[in-house]
């Protein structure tokens, strides 16, 4: 195991109390420099080569000449997809990335995180999906984490965007720490999971590849697979770039004695969500939170425990969908591939 992150505090060996202070003023100023100049800007962007490794899809995977972009591609005969080289426990993971453009019904473009191979009945997975549609309709962005094998519980939320994804790159990041997850979008944080003694082990704890698809999901993805993937617009292509892998990478053989928290690297990770952040945030929320988990009535009669109740934002939800968040329907969850033989779980 060796590392590449670390936590923005420093080495300090005053009093007790006067290091406790120390230290958080420090991470004040951290975090202010950190997000003030926007750090995912300011950590290493890799070439693919130095970071991933072909995972499916033959030649559906082009590497182009920059070596730096990969197109994922999907036809009648496969999807495809990457991984990264190395396990990671915590740190900060993003691409830039271009969907598709007209019609994508039942196309799933995903970037996660992934320990399926190594826990097979006990993984964990955070998750970025992004779920295609009909002409003239927009692409949804999904996010999702399990913990422990938990897919029993899905955690999933919904969202539309500011922009469209097809027209030009964006970049989506997934920030994981030991206490918290933080999906982002161009830099703004749309979602925040903060660990809580209740959730156990349903908050993924283990080391993970990071994985990149596109695959048919015409069962589930579009209107509960209504639509589906039409092949006379074939191929449709995801297009990646600007690959950061910013987290602290870890033997395989050496996965019982981890430590990852306290080692130096020369650049930090941002480590929570300061105010200015924040309030982009609740804005976005407001605008384009489309579904969450934690208003679904019908699917959970009782408020799953990590779940911090927001009144305005459920009556905003359930003005959008008054059917499933006034507790008409019920979301039945079924279990797709991604193509190579892996597989997780989506309403």
């Amino acid at each position: 195991m060796h590392l590449r992150v670390v936590p923005c505090v420093q080495q300090y060996q005053p009093t007790r109390t006067k290091m406790e202070i120390f230290n958080l003023i420090f991470v004040l100023l951290c975090s202010v420099f950190v997000f003030a100049h926007g750090f995912s800007r300011n950590l290493p962007i890799l070439s693919f080569d130095e970071g991933y490794s072909h995972l499916f899809g033959d030649n559906n995977l082009i590497v182009l000449k920059d070596g730096k972009s990969v197109h994922l591609s999907l036809d009648e005969r496969t999807g495809s997809g990457f991984e990264s080289q190395d396990l990671y426990l915590h740190g900060f993971f993003s691409a830039s990335i271009k969907l598709p453009a007209d019609y994508t019904a039942g196309v799933v473009v995903a970037f996660y995180m992934s320990n399926g191979d190594t826990y097979n009945k006990t993984h964990d997975e955070i998750d970025f999906e992004f779920l295609g549609n009909i002409r003239g309709k927009e692409w949804r962005i999904q996010t999702n984490i399990y913990g422990n094998g938990s897919t029993n519980i899905g955690r999933e939320e919904r969202y539309g965007l500011w922009f469209d994804p097809c027209d030009d790159f964006h970049q989506y990041s997934i920030l994981w720490t030991s206490t918290s997850i933080i999906f982002y979008v161009d830099d703004v944080a749309i979602r925040e999971i903060k660990r809580t003694e209740s959730m156990g082990g349903d908050f993924p704890s283990k080391p993970m590849t990071l994985y990149a698809t596109i695959w048919d999901a015409s069962e589930w993805a579009t209107n509960g697979g209504k639509y589906k993937v039409n092949y006379k617009y074939a191929p449709y292509v995801a297009e990646f770039s600007d690959f950061v892998l910013h987290g602290c990478t870890v033997d395989p053989t050496e996965l019982s004695s981890i430590n990852c928290e306290a080692r130096k690297s020369s650049h930090s990770i941002p480590i929570g969500i300061n105010a200015s952040q924040r309030v982009k945030m609740e804005n976005f929320r407001k605008k384009y939170l489309q579904y969450s988990y934690c208003y679904d009535n019908g699917r959970y009669k009782k408020l799953p425990s990590e779940c911090v109740f927001n009144a305005k934002e459920a009556e905003r939800l359930k003005r959008f969908d008054p059917v499933t968040f006034g507790g008409g329907r019920s979301h039945h969850r079924r279990r797709h591939g991604n193509g190579n033989g892996k597989r997780h779980v989506a309403i």
